[in-house]
């Protein structure tokens, strides 16, 4: 299975128009993807946030909008002007920057995380996101052939045949939904201490939840699939954390029906 990231994906705009517009950061930045995204943040629900410049006395603001229904650490980068990196809210829209027009094109990079640096994740016993009496894991923390970087780290994969329903492994506020052809489809659950769960390679169009719903631990979000660039059909559950312009998994517990999951609290 190859590499899956949830971290920041840079955008650059170089603007000569009065107003221009681009979504910023996908679920994952490996596998070649080009840097720049699709002009409609519709287009890709996998988008974190959205970049506009518009133009306001003689000069451009710097809109930036937050397209999950959670939290988003932003930062502007490419002039010595750039404010400092900052929390939106779910769902806001803020103006970080403006910029006299001084008659040449403006170069602005958007670097977007999810979650809120400030949040404090605690130890919590999460469910198998899988109701059934024998689980299965083919990948779990450090595995050498994938989770090996800082995002998932601390990953498990659940082998599953597809359609199987995958319930959510605690309470929270659906935070992303994606259901992308090329990058597969996924949620993300935001938990009230502020970590967030990431659900890949679901089944395509099978999300039962939309962002903003919450949910309850145990209750079925979609089916388990075989998509994006998945190596079979299995789920990749992994527990995240905003760290500081960083995006990292931390070690979890879970439980099953039979009792619960042995894995290791720290990883080499």
């Amino acid at each position: 299975m190859p590499r899956i990231l949830s971290a920041l994906l840079f955008i650059a705009l170089c603007c000569a128009n009065a107003a221009d517009a681009a979504p910023s950061s996908r679920w994952r930045d490996a596998w070649g993807m080009a840097a720049t995204t699709p002009a409609s943040p519709a287009a890709s629900s996998d988008a974190f946030a959205s970049l506009k410049l518009q133009p306001r006395a003689g000069g451009r603001s710097a809109i930036v909008s937050n397209l999950l229904a959670g939290p988003l650490q932003v930062r502007l980068q490419g002039d010595s002007r750039t404010p400092p990196a900052t929390v939106l809210n779910a769902d806001e829209q803020r103006e970080l920057l403006w910029l006299a027009d001084e008659g040449k094109p403006l170069r602005l990079v958007l670097d977007a995380f999810p979650g809120d640096p400030a949040a404090r994740p605690q130890d919590h016993l999460y469910l198998v996101p899988v109701q059934s009496a024998s689980v299965q894991v083919s990948q779990a923390f450090a595995g050498h052939y994938s989770h090996t970087d800082a995002q998932n780290l601390y990953a498990v994969d659940f082998p599953l045949a597809e359609g199987t329903p995958v319930r959510a492994a605690r309470g929270g506020r659906v935070m992303q939904v994606v259901d992308s052809r090329e990058q597969g489809s996924l949620l993300r659950i935001l938990h009230g201490d502020g970590s967030m769960a990431l659900y890949a390679h679901l089944q395509a169009a099978s999300a039962q939840v939309r962002p903003g719903q919450t949910v309850e631990a145990g209750q079925t979000i979609a089916l388990s699939g075989n998509t994006g660039h998945s190596s079979g059909p299995h789920l990749h559950f992994v527990l995240q954390a905003n760290t500081g312009l960083a995006l990292r998994s931390i070690p979890f517990r879970m439980v099953s029906e039979r009792g619960e999951l042995k894995f290791p609290r720290q990883v080499p």
